[in-house]
């Protein structure tokens, strides 16, 4: 018995060191710091209509069957195509943007470059050796010899968008950060200075050389650690140029605040939308494909890149069932549905878009 006691004692005050100071949990804000949002109350950030997962027991066992299940089809046998990055050069001018799979890509606007939700870790995981690993065994570029970055966008703070390796290697690259209000907490753990991140709520503005940048609601949830759920806001946005608006969703179930952003900050010449990692019982944070053509054409958008999918495994489906399922409605609903390489530049303006079906 006493040897028993003792154990416990020791894996909870393991538990509690790690929780404390493994630095890839990031760091919880203080309530000062989010309280004066409008999303936040009874302590922890909402969203504008009812959300929640089915969490009962018997959801719980048929996702541990669903785990059992061997589907060999849910993750790719190979490596997947990719392209090395930079693919092509254009002038600074014209828009260009690159996928660099799930959520990460890049965008080229105005003489500027903007990182979305880089992710360019192993496994989204804070122990990325244990975690699903990545499909491609490596990134179509090196981190460390990315050309400068003007700004890096982040639209949450899970772990297969916000990560902490990605961080180290970036931080001395990126002039600036632009995060939903609290997230700015994890940067400032992991050493990016206070000055150099802009937290925003949403419907916040912000003029920055030359863009208009807008944090815009996203219907979904945060957290990195077993006492931060909720503890951060999460977020879409809008990328507003001279000559081009780009919308990014970041992670969302399907909801009214699309087509409200659509009235406000409409129409987008491209949208980055999620499109992957959905399953019934957890649909409110997650669009289905078909969701995500309704929402790229309710925020009136002019293409649509369907992100989300493409890198990791985190749920149920095969990995191709995204973009099949979104070509598909897309072709029925006459949406123009870009298909690039991981790696793979595009111009937004212009006729050309990529569109081979690469994954087959």
């Amino acid at each position: 018995m006493l040897l028993f006691i003792f154990l416990l004692i020791a894996i909870l005050l393991i538990t509690f060191l790690i929780l404390r100071f493994y630095p890839a949990f990031g760091k919880k804000p203080s309530l000062e710091r989010v309280q004066s949002s409008p999303q936040h109350s009874k302590g922890s950030f909402n969203n504008s209509i009812p959300t929640s997962m089915d969490t009962s027991f018997f959801t719980s066992l048929t996702m541990i069957r669903d785990l059992m299940k061997k589907n060999s089809n849910r993750k790719p046998d190979r490596d997947i195509p990719m392209v090395r990055f930079p693919s092509f050069d254009h002038p600074h001018s014209i828009t260009k943007i690159s996928w660099f799979g799930h959520s990460a890509s890049m965008v080229e606007i105005g003489g500027k470059r903007l990182l979305l939700d880089p992710m360019f870790g192993r496994a989204p995981s804070p122990f990325p050796w244990i975690g699903g690993k990545r499909y491609s065994t490596e990134l179509p570029f090196e981190t460390d010899k990315l050309p400068s970055i003007d700004a890096v966008i982040f639209s949450h703070d899970h772990y297969d968008h916000l990560d902490y390796g990605t961080i180290l290697k970036l931080r001395d690259k990126v002039k600036q950060f632009f995060v939903p209000i609290g997230v700015g907490s994890h940067l400032e753990r992991w050493g990016v200075h206070s000055d150099h991140i802009k937290e925003l709520d949403w419907w916040d503005e912000v003029e920055w050389d030359g863009l208009t940048l807008a944090c815009t609601p996203a219907r979904h949830f945060s957290g990195r650690s077993l006492h931060d759920r909720n503890a951060t806001l999460w977020c879409s946005w809008c990328i507003i140029g001279n000559s081009s608006r780009i919308f990014f969703s970041g992670d969302s179930g399907y909801g009214p605040h699309f087509k409200e952003i659509g009235l406000i900050y409409g129409p987008f010449d491209l949208c980055l939308m999620e499109c992957g990692q959905y399953d019934p019982r957890w649909a409110p944070i997650h669009m289905s494909p078909e969701e995500t053509v309704q929402a790229h054409m309710d925020v009136k958008g002019k293409r649509l890149l369907p992100i989300h999918w493409g890198a990791f495994t985190l749920s149920f489906h095969e990995w191709t069932d995204p973009i099949k399922r979104v070509t598909e409605c897309g072709a029925e609903q006459g949406v123009h549905v870009v298909t690039p390489r991981i790696g793979e530049t595009f111009p937004v303006e212009g006729d050309y878009y990529p569109s081979s079906k690469w994954w087959e």
